[in-house]
Parts: C-alpha cells; sequence; structure tokens
C-alpha cells in the first residue's frame, strides 16, 4: 500500500480502512517479460527494481507519463504499484487501453 493510500485512510474506522485496502486489485504482468519499476512515471526515472516474470502487482492510482510500447500496445499511463514505484501500463494486462484505477494526486 502506498503512503498516500495510508494517509487517506488513517482517519478512517478500523475496518473501513481494512475493507479500503481489500478493494485493491491485483494485475497480471505480460507473459515472458521482465518489467522495469521506476521512482516515477516515465523512462527517464531511474530503475528502482526490476519485476520477474509472472509477476502480479496492485495498482494504487495511475498518471499520465512517457508513452511507452509494449506487449499490450502503445500508452502513456503508468501504473503506481507501491510507494514511489511505476510501471507502464503498456506491460500490464487490465483488460482496459484506458484507467482503471484512481488518478495519483
Amino acid at each position: 500500500m502506498s503512503v498516500d493510500r495510508v494517509e487517506e485512510t488513517e482517519g478512517l474506522k478500523e475496518n473501513e480502512a481494512l475493507t479500503a485496502a481489500a478493494s485493491v486489485r491485483y494485475y497480471s504482468i505480460a507473459p515472458g517479460f521482465r518489467v522495469n519499476v521506476r521512482s516515477g512515471p516515465g523512462t527517464s526515472y531511474s530503475v528502482v527494481r526490476v519485476l520477474p516474470e509472472g509477476s502480479k502487482v496492485p495498482i494504487y492510482c495511475q498518471t499520465p507519463g512517457t508513452s511507452v510500447t509494449g506487449p499490450y500496445g502503445t500508452s502513456n499511463i503508468w501504473d503506481n504499484i507501491s510507494n514511489s514505484q511505476y510501471i507502464s501500463d503498456a506491460y500490464v494486462q487490465t483488460g482496459s487501453d484506458g484507467y482503471v484505477a484512481d488518478r495519483c494526486s
């Protein structure tokens, strides 16, 4: 869970916070790909780690950034998968060419 998301739920009752955390959906990375996780929404940001083949990731929020071409087309959408960690949506099987989560603030 990203720090932004944790801060948003601090004022909620415990079971409301658990419901908010439980609503995060996990998505598969394209088969056969290792995906760079970057510190921001674009290819100019540093690589902080690499996801292994077969990974599934949560998407806490999405934001526009550098346009990337991958196995699921060309997209400028970047998925926030952890605190200050982003991957290009072009490598994530979301079933949509658009946004599937709230925009990052």
